[in-house]
């Protein structure tokens, strides 16, 4: 991606990556090696020094996006890596304003205070920040964190270096900033095939099935940054239904009738993906479902229900993780012996958890209509488990019900794809936002962790 971020700046990035220092016999190999890191060094110091204001230095902030376009991923490593190491803040001339501030308690600390702050400004972001004017740069600076996340857990100065571009992005990205378009079969061919590539809860497999996902019966809505116009930032698919759906394959059957969009009561949100995964941890997908409810209800009135049809991504790693005596423990003991008894033809103990990693498991109907409530039982306590904030451990619950919503209802086969036997073993769970409760629910998560679930999802406590 970044090969298209930054291609419309107006020079080659290769003639300025040969040409650094201003003499093209002075390549920069891709991985920067061979002292070809030093090269980069003075580099990043001609744009320190640069002479000639501002458009001197957005030319070598150009020149220094240009060189790491080119780089191979050991090559931008190293550039990050020296980015973060030598180009973060003068901590011996923080120290010592520090000291002269503490020492001015009794007299006016406005112009240290001004100092401090733009000490705090290091040149690593004051060389970031200045890509936010150049064409394609925000989505450049969007693509490089990206690079970023994929090595910052090693690195305590990589992760202080991710720390600064977020807070710099989190300001760039700021939801009153951002646009909600509709896409529909008629948008442009290039953002439909991103639509495609994004999508990354339930694939799309052909052009038939993204038209059946944007046909009358059914939204997609987006947002879009002013800077990245084609470029969907996080968008949702809404299948406009009647009454709550339960399985995943139902709803995307092609075969299957079109509802009319006037006598549809219920808005279905199925998948919601996030399109840039450089701007992971900035959080705005809670403001595109608010903002697609009231669009809704201003377009169709009939509709009364809006829930989703969610993955429950994490449940099958809970279950093999949780142990044999745990399980038994949850399930009891009686349940258990029945469980066991459908399976007398298997060797040696029985394991739970090697039952379900058996293929075609979920075709034996004695052996599911003993599993099928021992494992809603199982999802029950999923649900409640929580990590050391208090927050539950399944990432789809915390989004949904951070943003109002409760548990409605777990659907057995909800979704059969091999993904959904494997991460759920076909579960799937209804997240229902109730518009009156859904303030009133946000607060009781926000301020007390509360679970709020229905009183089916009680029931199997």
């Amino acid at each position: 991606m970044l090969k298209d971020s930054l291609k419309s700046i107006g020079r080659s990035w290769t003639n300025l990556t040969g040409s650094l220092l201003g003499d093209r016999n002075q390549k920069i190999g891709a991985d920067l090696a061979n002292g070809d890191e030093e090269l980069l060094r003075r580099q990043f110091q001609n744009w320190l020094e640069a002479r000639g204001g501002e458009v001197s230095a957005r030319k070598h902030a150009m020149q220094i996006g240009g060189l790491y376009q080119d780089l191979s991923s050991a090559g931008r490593q190293r550039f990050l890596r020296l980015l973060a190491r030598e180009f973060g803040p003068d901590r011996q001339a923080l120290r010592e304003q520090c000291e002269r501030y503490l020492a001015s308690a009794d007299v006016d600390c406005g112009p240290l205070e001004e100092s401090l702050r733009d000490l705090l400004i290091t040149p690593r972001l004051k060389l970031l920040h200045q890509f936010n004017t150049l064409p394609q740069g925000i989505k450049f600076l969007v693509d490089l964190r990206q690079d970023l996340l994929g090595c910052v857990k090693a690195d305590a100065e990589l992760a202080t270096l991710d720390k600064e571009i977020r807070r710099l992005l989190a300001t760039w990205f700021d939801v009153g900033l951002l646009e909600m378009r509709q896409i529909d079969w008629q948008s442009p061919a290039a953002l439909l095939e991103k639509l495609v590539a994004y999508e990354a809860v339930h694939e799309i497999h052909s052009w038939q099935d993204l038209r059946h996902r944007l046909h009358l019966d059914r939204r997609c809505y987006a947002f879009f940054h002013p800077n990245m116009p084609g470029e969907p930032l996080i968008f949702v698919e809404v299948a406009l239904t009647s009454g709550i759906s339960a399985s995943i394959q139902g709803l995307l059957d092609e075969s299957a009738p079109d509802v009319s969009p006037e006598e549809a009561d219920t808005a279905i949100f199925y998948s919601i993906s996030n399109a840039q995964q450089g701007l992971q941890g900035i959080s705005f997908g809670n403001f595109l479902i608010k903002r697609v409810v009231e669009s809704l209800k201003a377009e169709l009135p009939n509709i009364k229900t809006f829930s989703t049809l969610s993955p429950i991504p994490g449940f099958s790693r809970w279950v093999q993780g949780a142990g044999g005596d745990e399980l038994a423990t949850l399930i009891g003991a009686e349940e258990m012996q029945r469980l066991m008894e459908t399976s007398a033809d298997q060797a040696g103990p029985f394991n739970l958890v090697e039952q379900l990693e058996r293929p075609g498991w979920h075709l034996k109907s004695g052996f599911c209509e003993v599993v099928r409530p021992l494992l809603e039982r199982l999802l029950y306590h999923y649900f409640h488990t929580t990590r050391a904030d208090g927050q539950p451990i399944d990432p789809v619950e915390r989004f949904h019900l951070g943003n109002g919503a409760r548990i409605e209802r777990v659907n057995w086969q909800g979704d059969l794809s091999d993904k959904g036997l494997a991460q759920a073993y076909g579960f799937m769970v209804n997240y229902l936002y109730p518009i009156k409760d859904i303030e009133k629910n946000h607060e009781l998560y926000a301020t007390a962790r509360k679970i709020v679930v229905s009183s089916a999802i009680k029931g199997l406590g």
